[in-house]
């Protein structure tokens, strides 16, 4: 079994892929500019046992996305397991937000998707086998003030995962999102301690959540057993949001 995960370089899409490797199945990283940190979470996932290949690419150029599909075909190395991991955030009033900013955070955290799902489906199809799992997040369910973009991604991608599920299930391709609540990572960072422990005080469990909490959930998503849920966004948010 081969899992690609974009935007495996650190956070959520790090624990992931080392949640993956620890498993010992062969392991696709992605990654677009953060070169050193991809190499660094490929030497854990080597430490664990894993078969492990790094890739760069834009994922918003389909010509960049093809090639990778070729480079992973020649290596015997295309994804039975797509993870759609990587995105970009966006915190701002709606007012303020320009076209560039739009069609970036649309073609990364969308586009992105679509171009991995469209070039990868095929052979998950042929093979009557795959597992589509796509990260969200909780403001793709409820929206968040001044993330207005970021949301509109999210619950892009949340409506995208029910159509596509519904398509490809005949095939045996499952399509899942996993929507996570505040997790303890970088796209947090700009919270500072005070932030976060108003925050903290909204959660019912009380704390953050944990990126090996959300990768340990997308594991699940991947496994073969679970071939009779698809179509469904599950949030991992600590009963902040239901």
């Amino acid at each position: 079994m081969t899992v690609l995960v974009t935007g495996a370089s650190r956070g959520i899409g790090a624990s992931i892929a080392r949640r993956f490797a620890a498993e010992g199945m062969n392991l696709v990283i992605h990654y677009n500019h953060s070169h050193e940190e991809a190499n660094e979470t490929a030497r854990e996932c080597l430490g664990l046992g894993a078969n492990v290949m790094t890739i760069s690419a834009d994922l918003r150029s389909r010509e960049q996305l093809q090639r990778m599909k070729e480079k992973l075909e020649a290596h015997d190395m295309l994804p039975d397991i797509l993870v759609n991991n990587a995105g970009i955030a966006h915190y701002g009033l709606l007012s303020d937000v320009t076209d560039e900013e739009w069609e970036e955070i649309m073609a990364v955290n969308l586009k992105g998707m679509f171009l991995c799902c469209q070039l990868f489906m095929p052979a998950m199809i042929a093979n009557k086998f795959g597992r589509i799992i796509n990260v969200s997040s909780v403001w793709g369910l409820s929206g968040a003030s001044c993330e207005v973009l970021y949301s509109t991604t999210k619950g892009g991608m949340n409506a995208f995962t029910k159509a596509l599920a519904k398509e490809l299930a005949p095939s045996g391709v499952t399509v899942n999102a996993v929507a996570p609540g505040a997790v303890d990572t970088e796209m947090n960072g700009n919270l500072n301690e005070e932030e976060k422990a108003a925050l903290e005080e909204e959660i019912p469990v009380g704390r953050f959540g944990k990126p090996d909490e959300v990768a340990s959930l997308v594991y699940f998503l991947a496994l073969p057993e679970s071939g009779y849920i698809t179509g469904q966004i599950i949030s991992p948010n600590g009963g902040w949001v239901t």
